[in-house]
């Protein structure tokens, strides 16, 4: 077994990895970009080594800068996690070069199954099922539309050297194919350095189902079993669980053996994922291979109580695999659920900033929380924005579904904006929690996932209490905690001065006015009858009596950001300045902002074009993916500020809007 390693890579994978040596006695070297300098896996590790700026592509990309730090550090192997390196054969080949052991596949296998359409090629030599499509060379876009139309709509176009739904795109008629095929392609350029794409069939109402494959240099394979990765949204994973709902032993098996042959065929050895798309009438075809291990392996570790982390390992350091085909079984249900700083009211735009407040749920048998931030880290434009992992696991899927709802309604995050809501209406819908699953499953939802959680009318006075007693980020610059001009209580001399504040939830708006008086506040919302409030609001928690009930809550103030949270989840608030809105508008008014830095991909309208709400107007590219700017309202588009191929930053003006009728 090693003594040392290193890990090339950063966030929660690092932080996972990190866990399973330091159990085993394993040193280990982080490496870390200029915006990673205090990241949680460098405080971790037992070394840390600087490698390059912020951008991956000048650090996390960098074979050459890893190389030299696994060398300086005398570490004896290297472990990719996932993404950067991973499944970069040639980096695979250069660790061998320099006598490191690459905690990963052969060269060959990740060259083999890397390239989309070779991997489709070798599979059906291997007697593996292939979904229906083109997977040849000719990249002509007038070509790939014919081959399309052969093929039959729905398509689906993909990035041959592609993953994590980056280059992937549905595409329903002919029409609509070249602008698809461009917008895939540039995608992929972006990401992968390789704009080539396949063309496939798109199957109706298709499960995806990978199988979890690990192979030795000892010629021995096995799978652990199956995981339904199905719910996704643009492709990209968003619940996992094992095993797969309404699974048969006679198609496990089926898939099993077909995972099992696919490795084979290319000499595997280490963590790998097979992956298929089923269809309803039980058909499944070869998807593609994932030569390294996958984000959603906590669920496979659960149901078969195995730690893959210690088995590749062990066959990177040439042991046996540790345990034969026989030797696995499957024990209850397990759920995994990946919680972003993203706005799902924003279609799903990645948020940035500092976390100001960061509580996950306590780790227990049941529950486990894959991280690699804490309270006070950044999430940064430069990388994937995860926060957390959240795995639980149960003696049945109805059992691992409650533990689910408690772990997302026991997550507390202030400073950006999570899909903690969103996942938790998503494991409420009738489709999920019944096993109706495929991938569309999202966009079937849809109206019951835009409904927010029905929050009590007693929460907007619990908002208004916080609103007073907390103290809004940029109103804390005094270092002395005792000073009384930080006092928020509304203090006076012989009274207690009214707060009037104006809050929203969602669409809704009231008024509410907030006196301090002894044991606690009184309340009134708009005109309604005033409430007596008693209780206390110490070390950021509130525990009140208010209509005969004790109620309690986490209360956490961003600037004009309100944060509830209670044990029906997080509840957020705008405290409206009146005078201050008036001014950003002003500053604001006719002009549509970038939300994060990014480069400009393309501009849709003409300059003069009216407009209606939700209207395109610009593609933004910015973590690797494309996101279209809409219109803010009816209006005019002046003209554009910004031009295809410039980079801009974060609140830049992008296009000069002017609202009204359209």
């Amino acid at each position: 077994m090693f003594n040392k390693i290193l890990i090339a890579n950063r966030g929660e994978i690092a932080c996972r990895v990190i866990a399973t040596c330091r159990r085993l006695g394993i040193a280990t070297v982080a490496v870390y970009s200029d915006a990673d300098r205090n990241a949680r896996h460098v405080r971790l590790a037992d070394e840390a080594i600087a490698i390059g700026p912020a951008p991956a592509a000048e650090s996390y990309l960098r074979a050459d800068v890893i190389l030299e730090a696994a060398r300086s550090s005398g570490a004896q192997a290297i472990h990719p996690g996932y993404g950067f390196l991973s499944e970069n054969a040639g980096f695979a080949e250069a660790c061998a070069t320099a006598g490191i052991v690459f905690i990963g596949p052969p060269a060959s296998a990740i060259r083999a199954m890397g390239d989309k359409s070779a991997a489709k090629a070798l599979m059906q030599q291997a007697g593996v099922p292939l979904t229906p499509g083109y997977h040849g060379d000719n990249q002509d876009p007038q070509f790939l539309r014919g081959q399309a139309d052969a093929i039959g709509y729905p398509v689906l176009i993909k990035a041959s050297a592609g993953g994590g739904g980056k280059g992937m795109r549905r595409v329903d008629d002919s029409a609509a194919f070249i602008e698809a095929l461009a917008s895939c392609q540039r995608e992929a350029r972006s990401a992968f350095g390789n704009d080539h794409v396949l063309v496939e069939k798109y199957v109706l109402r298709p499960r995806h189902i990978e199988i979890q494959v690990f192979g030795d240099s000892h010629g021995n394979v096995v799978h652990l079993f199956e995981r339904d990765c199905s719910v996704q949204r643009r492709h990209q994973k968003v619940l996992e669980e094992a095993p797969a709902p309404g699974m048969t032993a006679e198609r496990r098996a089926a898939m099993g053996k077909a995972a099992v042959d696919a490795a084979r065929a290319v000499g595997y050895v280490g963590a790998g994922t097979v992956e298929f798309i089923a269809s309803p009438d039980g058909d499944f075809y070869f998807m593609e291979m994932n030569t390294r291990l996958q984000v959603e392996h906590p669920v496979t570790e659960f149901i078969t109580g195995t730690d893959l982390v210690a088995w590749q390992l062990r066959v990177a350091a040439g042991q046996l695999l540790p345990k034969r085909q026989e030797e696995l079984a499957i024990h209850g249900h397990a759920l995994e659920a990946r919680l972003y700083a993203e706005d799902a009211d924003k279609g799903f735009l990645p948020s940035i900033g500092t976390l100001r407040h960061l509580r996950l749920p306590v780790e227990s048998a049941h529950v486990r929380v894959d991280t690699g931030v804490e309270q006070g880290d950044t999430i940064t434009p430069f990388y994937d924005p995860m926060i957390a992992k959240l795995i639980v696991w149960d003696v049945d899927r109805a059992a691992a579904l409650r533990r689910m709802q408690q772990a997302l309604a026991d997550c507390q995050v202030v400073g950006v904006t999570t899909n903690a809501g969103f996942l938790r209406r998503l494991v409420g819908t009738g489709s999920f929690s019944q096993a109706k699953l495929d991938t569309a499953l999202i966009e079937r939802e849809q109206e019951a996932l835009a409904a927010p959680l029905a929050g009590e009318e007693s929460l907007w006075a619990l908002a208004a209490i916080a609103a007073v007693v907390t103290t809004p980020e940029s109103a804390s610059d005094s270092r002395d905690t005792q000073s009384p001009w930080r006092a928020q209580d509304g203090w006076r001399i012989g009274t207690a001065a009214a707060r009037v504040l104006p809050l929203q939830q969602g669409e809704r708006q009231h008024t509410l006015r907030v006196v301090a008086q002894a044991g606690g506040w009184q309340v009134q919302r708009d005109d309604e009858l005033a409430l007596q409030v008693t209780g206390r609001f110490a070390n950021g928690q509130l525990d009140v009596q208010l209509d005969g009930r004790r109620m309690r809550a986490t209360a956490q103030r961003d600037d004009a950001q309100v944060y509830l949270f209670t044990t029906h989840g997080q509840h957020r608030f705008t405290v409206h300045d009146p005078v201050g809105e008036s001014e950003q508008a002003s500053a604001d008014a006719g002009s549509l902002l970038a939300p994060m830095p990014g480069k400009i991909v393309a501009t849709l309208v003409e300059p003069g074009s009216k407009v209606s709400r939700g209207t395109p107007l610009v593609v933004l590219e910015a973590m690797k993916m494309e996101h279209t700017l809409a219109a803010p309202a009816d209006g005019t588009v002046h003209g554009f500020r910004a031009k295809a191929g410039e980079q801009v930053g974060d609140g830049a003006v992008l296009v000069d809007f002017e609202a009204g009728g359209a």
